[in-house]
């Protein structure tokens, strides 16, 4: 990385960044299409990170590591639609609070299952997987098609999630719920369970995108590795409108400039490190300001319902 700039490793280093502020996004996208506003994807992501790695090195299965961390994601977002839709909580804190319990159970479990030792576990990380042919071409193929599997799920997941929310009957009745849910429970469909599935496939997404980070990049776990990316990633939600398009392009853009960062601290560039590592944080303050006039939210976003009332409930109230 210290040589002579390479485009096609550049892009390949990009995409590679993409996948947890993309699924991560996607997840937030899911829920927030549903009325759930989830704003515990920092704590999530951590604590499926940690899970996640604990998971591989125990067993030496990156599967098993990435299904437990999905199972956490999805159970961290049971934990908030529920607590919004049965209990009436206000949904940031519930966000805040599963935050916050990420945070320390992120440090917690592998000090219990570990201890403390003098060099790092290591768990078994993803490996990149050429596509046969495809793989050999020039550029392209370096790009494209010498990437781990996650790369191509995240590609493949963003086209199906923009299918099904603006191609088919699902996706409208989802839509609808985090516009108007009060439409939704006149047509005798149950906006509790939607809510429930969508916030839950989200999470789950948000655990995956954690669970990368020890399990592609590093092969172990370190607290705080997340570095801020579940932040970013609702950022990167509001700037992409909750289309899931849009979300990916803006991933990519996200990872770009993590990449870019990276590249210049490690070529040793006069520019003071710290600065650097802003960089992420400034180009997400950039679009959001350009892009905030044209970005549309689900109207119903991160409001409870109450369906005896068939009206909007205060957050907080039940």
């Amino acid at each position: 990385m210290t040589g002579s700039f390479s485009f096609a490793g550049f892009a390949q280093l990009m995409l590679f960044s993409m996948v947890p502020f993309v699924l991560a996004a996607q997840g937030t996208m899911l829920g927030g299409r549903a009325g759930v506003f989830n704003v515990a994807q920092e704590g999530i992501m951590l604590a499926s990170a940690s899970l996640g790695f604990l998971v591989a090195f125990k067993t030496g299965s990156v599967a098993l590591g990435f299904g437990s961390a999905m199972v956490l994601g999805g159970l961290s977002g049971l934990v908030l639609s529920l607590g919004s839709t049965i209990l009436g909580m206000n949904q940031f804190v519930i966000g805040i609070t599963l935050t916050l319990a990420g945070l320390g159970l992120s440090t917690l479990m592998p000090k219990l299952a570990i201890g403390v030792t003098l060099t790092p576990p290591l768990a078994p990380t993803l490996t990149n997987n050429p596509i046969p042919f495809l793989g050999k071409m020039p550029v392209l193929g370096e790009v494209l098609f010498r990437q781990n599997v996650l790369v191509t799920f995240t590609v493949l997941v963003s086209i199906a999630l923009w299918y099904v929310l603006f191609r088919t009957s699902a996706g409208l009745i989802l839509r609808a719920t985090g516009e108007n849910p009060m439409a939704v429970d006149a047509l005798g469909l149950d906006v509790f369970r939607i809510r429930h599935i969508a916030v839950m496939i989200g999470g789950m997404l948000i655990g995956l995108a954690g669970a990368y980070l020890p399990l592609a990049y590093t092969g172990t776990f370190t607290e705080g590795m997340v570095k801020g990316r579940g932040w970013l990633s609702i950022a990167l939600a509001f700037f992409g409108g909750f289309e899931p398009g849009r979300i990916f392009w803006g991933g990519l853009f996200f990872a770009a400039v993590e990449v870019l960062a990276y590249r210049v601290q490690i070529g040793g560039s006069w520019v003071p490190y710290q600065f650097i590592l802003m960089l992420p944080y400034l180009a997400t303050m950039g679009v959001m300001a350009l892009s905030s006039r044209r970005s549309r939210i689900p109207g119903f976003l991160g409001k409870n319902y109450d369906r005896e009332r068939r009206s909007t409930s205060s957050q907080g109230q039940g």
